[in-house]
């Protein structure tokens, strides 16, 4: 491969990776009918893992240090409330986003 650059290789060779990577799972996509319960209810709890991944660092750690009783950390324990009690995504952001700009801009702080 005298013309062809060491990184177009190493891109082609990864797009070609993720690819097959992504088509095995729709090769054995009727396979997936046989996964135990055990496994489908644990496959459930993902996206609430990764979006808890997502937000505890924002809100527990905002310029890098660990910060429990600042306006970020109230507000999520708020809005987690909000969204148990209400089920309502909307409600919740609108509670959160609401609470984190009323207590950062309490006289004192």
């Amino acid at each position: 491969m005298s013309g062809v650059p060491a990184g177009w290789v190493v891109i082609g060779a990864g797009a070609l990776l993720t690819y097959a990577i992504r088509a095995v799972f729709l090769l054995f996509a009727g396979r997936l009918t046989a996964v135990p319960p055990l496994v489908r209810e644990g496959l459930r709890m993902i996206p609430a893992a990764a979006l808890a991944a997502l937000v505890a660092p924002a809100v527990l750690r905002p310029e890098g240090e660990l910060v429990l009783l600042g306006p970020r950390p109230i507000a999520a324990i708020l809005a987690a409330v909000v969204a148990w009690r209400t089920r309502n995504v909307a409600v919740t952001i609108v509670v959160g986003m609401a609470t984190v700009i009323a207590l950062a801009y309490l006289p004192g702080r």
